[in-house]
């Protein structure tokens, strides 16, 4: 029986932990070629190892998002090997400082918008020309319940979210009359390192798997999926639409 993402080409960033590592493993085991990238070359080597025991295949890509040519450079060789992408998951994420915004200085700020907003960005810019070569392109951005909630402390984070769900949006409706799918997901509270860093307090028995999150990923990659410039909420299990401030 086919895998319903056989012949799919899947770029995940964050792969090497967390919930970028399990949507890769989730996208390999339903058929896809795996495209990791994340920093750190050890995660991704046994990431690589996971998924050749699932019987999937993967290409591993050490590369800093901050490295805007590293993510050019990536479009470019990805177009010579695969000439397409079918899959986009933007997950990669910083937590940055969790302190009052007048205590936040400059740099920890404009990391936390490079790699959480701004590397986004230059994935739209370098990858749409691959996603619209594919018969059904599909990016999915992994954002957070702090986008609207703006919680306190975290004002760097919750920004980047906010403005990563408008720039996925707008996105969306950018490519609405296309077959490209632009879409956002909403994990919740989730045991990851960045959760930890967060709330180190938390018992991470309570919180939900990375596995168990990137199950309902895997759909939203499929050739089958319709909807765009939606918001799957996994906490509540809904999909969401967007909508003025009352």
């Amino acid at each position: 029986m086919s895998l319903p993402l056989t012949s799919r080409i899947a770029l995940v960033t964050g792969a090497s932990r967390g919930i970028g590592y399990a949507t890769a493993r989730a996208l390999a085991k339903a058929g896809a070629h795996v495209i990791a990238v994340a920093r750190t070359q050890a995660g991704l080597e046994e990431l690589d190892d996971e998924i050749r025991r699932d019987g999937g295949s993967a290409t591993l890509v050490p590369l800093n998002l901050t490295d805007n040519d590293g993510i050019a450079r990536l479009a470019v060789a990805l177009h010579e090997r695969h000439g397409k992408l079918d899959i986009l998951v933007g997950n990669a994420g910083v937590p940055g400082p969790s302190s009052p915004l007048g205590h936040i200085d400059l740099k920890s700020w404009n990391e936390v918008m490079a790699v959480n907003l701004s590397a986004n960005f230059q994935l739209i810019r370098c990858m749409e020309p691959l996603l619209r070569k594919s018969d059904a392109g599909r990016a999915v951005f992994v954002t957070s319940a702090a986008a609207s909630q703006a919680n306190a402390y975290l004002g760097p984070y919750a920004a980047s979210k906010a403005a990563l769900e408008t720039l996925a949006r707008a996105w969306a409706q950018e490519s609405a009359s296309t077959p490209l799918r632009v879409n956002l997901f909403n994990p919740g509270p989730t045991r990851t390192r960045i959760r930890a860093i967060v709330f180190p307090g938390e018992d991470p028995a309570t919180l939900q798997t990375p596995n168990q999150v990137a199950e309902w990923i895997v759909p939203m990659c499929a050739p089958d999926w319709s909807e765009t410039g939606r918001l799957y909420d996994y906490p509540t299990r809904t999909l969401q639409s967007f909508r003025a401030p009352a």
